[in-house]
């Protein structure tokens, strides 16, 4: 009896292991049907300049708001990378609108992201204190958001298209533990080269890469990293976050760990 549910266990892994490892592999290598060269997927890149509207994020001791910094950024950021024409590029907001942290998740899943990056900037009680950094969801946020979905009457979303629904409760289950470790492990890669990239081009603070409960990255299937581009407090990181050729930097650094990862991971 021990021996058939350890038999059964590692058939179900077995299943699961398939079903989303060969999910991925199918959407990154389809093509249509009849004769013709495969078409090669192209990867779609959500770019989430945060807060907008009401909510203007930090404000500068001179009154520079957050909102308007990472909106500027964050379009350069999707002018230099759609140039490639490599990927597709989504910005989640365009204008100066308010958007719910969960409705910038539901849009990028929508559009089938393969990668999120939310790009911010901080404001800290110590003014001395400047540098880049990039978070990646806890590992305690990432479970509870995990266990809140898995009870869920929506699990036929969480594997973007995988339909859990028609999968046995075992199968489904190991589905999303796999998903969600692969995921996280993704978007640490994707933080890494941030980092390495951004290194060469901006100061970076102590310990640049971190993890918090950031609820816009919580996209089970989703890479995502959240970007806080300096500290509006900082005089210098102020005047710096304003210039035209600044954020143009900082696009042009994010453009460079994009293409790092895509080389890493391959296909998306």
């Amino acid at each position: 009896m021990r021996e058939r549910s350890c038999g059964r266990r590692r058939v179900l892994r077995g299943l699961a292991f398939c079903a989303v490892f060969g999910w991925r592999f199918e959407s990154a290598s389809a093509q249509p049907a009849g004769r013709g060269t495969p078409v090669r997927r192209v990867p779609t890149v959500v770019i989430d300049p945060g807060h907008g509207g009401v909510d203007p994020g930090a404000i500068s001791p001179n009154g520079i708001y957050e909102k308007d910094i990472v909106l500027a950024t964050a379009s350069e950021f999707a002018r230099e990378l759609a140039a490639r024409r490599d990927y597709r590029v989504v910005l989640t907001r365009s204008t100066d609108e308010f958007l719910p942290l969960r409705e910038r998740v539901a849009r990028a899943r929508a559009w089938k992201a393969d990668l999120l990056l939310s790009i911010h900037a901080d404001a800290l009680p110590d003014s001395e204190m400047r540098g880049l950094s990039v978070f990646t969801q806890s590992s305690q946020a990432s479970d509870r958001e995990a266990a809140a979905l898995a009870v869920s009457e929506n699990r036929a979303d969480l594997v973007g298209g995988l339909n859990l629904s028609r999968q046995p409760r075992d199968v489904g289950n190991i589905l999303l533990d796999l998903t969600r470790r692969e995921t996280g492990n993704l978007s640490v890669l994707l933080a890494q080269k941030i980092v390495v990239e951004l290194r060469r081009e901006v100061a970076l603070r102590d310990h640049p890469q971190r993890s918090a409960d950031f609820a816009v990255l919580t996209a089970q299937d989703v890479p995502s990293a959240l970007v806080e581009l300096g500290c509006l407090s900082n005089p210098v990181e102020e005047r710096l976050l304003q210039r035209r050729t600044y954020q143009q930097k900082l696009a042009r650094g994010l453009v460079r760990a994009v293409e790092s990862f895509s080389a890493a991971h391959g296909p998306a």
